[in-house]
């Protein structure tokens, strides 16, 4: 009968030995994964398009002032009348002009006005158009002199901003999908010229981030703002993260 019990120690210790070289392969293979995890770069992809506003809001605010109420609120009556034939003939829709923004000010009524206070009551209405039609608008603004040649008395219409019309673009998710796949393609471009020049193999994503949309003004000057501009440029700048092998 063959002595297995002096087999058994020879037994344990080849088990044991082949324990610890599938452990040290496992290690090895989790230290090469993770300087691969650290093997990454990180690019970014920038989309733009030039669009038109397609949404005009023009505020139009005006005053009038009469020592008798119903005089000066006469005016204004006689003012808004005015500015709708105004727009009417620059061919806007002024079924789409609404009066916002009516005030009445007694001067009689301010403990804290000295001296005369000229005419007792100032009246200051607002006429609002909201026109699809934003090139129209941009041409009715530039002869708004007409108006005062009317007789329109324009008020500052601080409530309303520096005045004139504000030019809007709506429809930033129609080409939100292209500008995306825009961005990303151009980040990806730039992470295979990093790995060619790395002597590398670009792997997958790591980390992406669409970033965010943004809306500028065409013609980019101190003091011009995007919403004064028919012409705009949408930007979108997308951050990805590849592996390389």
């Amino acid at each position: 009968m063959a002595d297995t019990t002096s087999r058994t120690p020879l037994f344990v210790a080849l088990i044991v030995a082949l324990g610890l070289v599938l452990a040290g392969g496992a290690i090895g293979r989790g230290f090469s994964e993770a300087r691969l995890a650290d093997r990454y770069v990180s690019v970014k992809g920038v989309a733009e398009r030039e669009v038109n506003a397609d949404l005009a809001l023009w505020p139009i605010p005006f005053v009038a002032a009469d020592d008798d109420l119903t005089l000066a609120q006469a005016r204004i009556d006689q003012t808004t009348r005015r500015i709708r034939s105004f727009l009417a003939a620059q061919g806007l829709d002024t079924t789409q002009a609404r009066l916002a923004g009516l005030r009445v000010t007694d001067r009689q009524a301010n403990p804290y006005q000295a001296g005369e206070a000229g005419r007792r009551f100032i009246v200051r209405q607002t006429i609002i158009l909201r026109s699809t039609e934003p090139e129209k608008v941009l041409a009715a603004s530039q002869r708004v002199g007409q108006l005062v040649e009317s007789g329109v008395v324009l008020s500052s219409g601080e409530e309303y901003g520096t005045g004139g019309p504000t030019f809007l673009f709506t429809k930033l998710n129609e080409i939100k999908p292209a500008m995306i796949a825009e961005a990303t393609g151009r980040a990806r471009e730039a992470a295979e010229q990093f790995a060619r020049d790395a002597q590398s193999r670009l792997g997958g994503i790591r980390r992406a981030n669409q970033g965010v949309f943004v809306i500028l003004a065409r013609d980019q000057a101190p003091g011009v703002s995007e919403e004064s501009q028919l012409q705009k440029v949408v930007r979108v700048v997308a951050t990805v993260d590849y592996y390389l092998k």
